[in-house]
């Protein structure tokens, strides 16, 4: 993890190509925790989310990966992107626009991490891998998502009610039981 503002997104990326090269291929039609995707939509979910943040920050991003790519190749290139397109200089106190509104890049930065942290959460589950997201990481996007659920409007998909949680279970687990996300 690197020491700059976007080493909790590097963290969470890394760790996310991590369960994504372990996909097997017959997982990838699996259903996933968010209820109406499959493994395979969750993955693209989140290439599609990086590559839209790294437009919204002035970025280069295709709108689609190119014919023949693998769905592991293509969400490593769309993190190399979007850690590039946070790491340019000014981008944490410039406005973007991103679909929840328009806000400072380190509210989106925030935003992005905990979105990637979750739903690499849901495609472990999905496929019987334990995430190794780092604790410090997962409490920090905690910590930034639990006091802004009641401005998320009710109908916020793929996100759902808060679900309980042991207290002392570990911060991806509460992170995701925050977001709606029922444990085992």
């Amino acid at each position: 993890m690197t020491t700059d503002e976007t080493g909790p997104l590097e963290a969470g990326l890394e760790v996310n190509g991590s369960i994504i090269d372990a996909i097997a291929g017959g997982q990838w039609d699996l259903p996933s925790p968010c209820t109406e995707w499959t493994v395979r939509q969750v993955a693209e979910h989140l290439i599609g989310g990086n590559d839209l943040f790294t437009r919204a920050l002035g970025g280069e991003a295709p709108a689609l990966a190119p014919a023949g790519v693998g769905v592991a190749r293509a969400f490593h290139e769309s993190a190399a992107r979007l850690l590039a397109a946070f790491r340019q200089p000014g981008v944490m106190d410039r406005v973007v626009e991103v679909p929840f509104g328009s806000l400072p890049g380190a509210v989106a930065l925030e935003l992005r991490v905990t979105e990637v942290l979750v739903h690499g959460w849901d495609l472990a589950q999905a496929t019987g891998q334990t995430p190794s997201f780092p604790e410090e990481v997962a409490e920090r996007a905690l910590a930034f998502t639990a006091p802004m659920l009641g401005r998320i409007p009710p109908d916020r998909q793929p996100f759902g009610p808060p679900q309980p949680v042991d207290p002392d279970a570990p911060a991806i687990d509460r992170l995701a039981a925050c977001l709606g996300r029922p444990l085992a």
